[in-house]
């Protein structure tokens, strides 16, 4: 990969429901290492956008690249190995923690490596949960059993929708302590989600605000308006 080559990069990328659009014609490109904020209105397409990103959705039109290839031509187990997502409902299974931490390789049939599990959740405050049900877990707890779901593939790219805006200040504390680490990590990209004006500021390399599902205006945090 050359270095002027973007780590995800969207061309005229499109969703529409029966007709009726949501993400229209975006063009964005996304370098390495970045944290790229996307902020906007209810029902501007954000979610939807991070969906497209990871092929959870699949585009009505344009498509995306990862490290210059467009991702159509990626097998869908290596797509989601190396683009992983934390969505705002942590939408657990039911089981233990340790379950839930390791389902994505376990379906996929990959090996996990020993200690591995343990070991992420003691890197999100959870050491020694592995056997809980996550039934009796807080909220705060079950979006930290998310990242590390998310993070036990070590993905390349990070997509977080909001992970924060559900949870009581406290909770919320936790889980930007927890995320200021990740961010910290200057080869994983991540794009990020949020409502939160101070977390913008604290967190974002870049903002774009995203109005009725397309870019209204991209630059840093002090050069966009929220």
């Amino acid at each position: 990969m050359s270095a002027a080559t973007p780590k995800l990069e969207t061309e005229s990328l499109s969703f529409a429901v029966d007709g009726d659009p949501i993400v229209r014609d975006v063009d964005l490109a996304i370098a390495a290492g970045e944290t790229l904020t996307i902020v906007g209105p209810s029902g501007a397409g954000k979610s939807t956008l991070l969906r497209l990103l990871d092929r959870l959705d699949e585009p009505t039109g344009g498509t995306v690249y990862l490290d210059g290839t467009d991702y159509r031509t990626i097998p869908p187990t290596d797509l989601r190995s190396r683009v992983g997502m934390v969505p705002q409902d942590p939408a657990l299974r039911d089981g233990t923690v340790r379950e839930n931490v390791t389902v994505g390789p376990r379906l996929r049939g990959e090996a996990i490596e020993p200690g591995r599990p343990e070991a992420l959740l003691e890197n999100v405050d959870l050491g020694g949960y592995g056997d809980r049900d996550v039934a009796d877990l807080s909220g705060g707890e079950r979006q930290r059993v998310a990242i590390a779901r998310t993070l036990i593939v070590d993905p390349e790219v990070l997509l977080l929708d909001e992970p924060t805006a559900s949870l009581d200040p406290e909770a919320k504390a936790q889980i930007e302590a927890l995320l200021a680490d990740l961010l910290a990590d200057a080869e994983r990209t991540v794009v990020f989600v949020t409502h939160d004006e101070a977390q913008v500021e604290r967190i974002a390399d870049r903002v774009v605000r995203f109005v009725d599902g397309r870019i209204a205006a991209t630059g840093r945090p002090e050069e966009v308006s929220l």
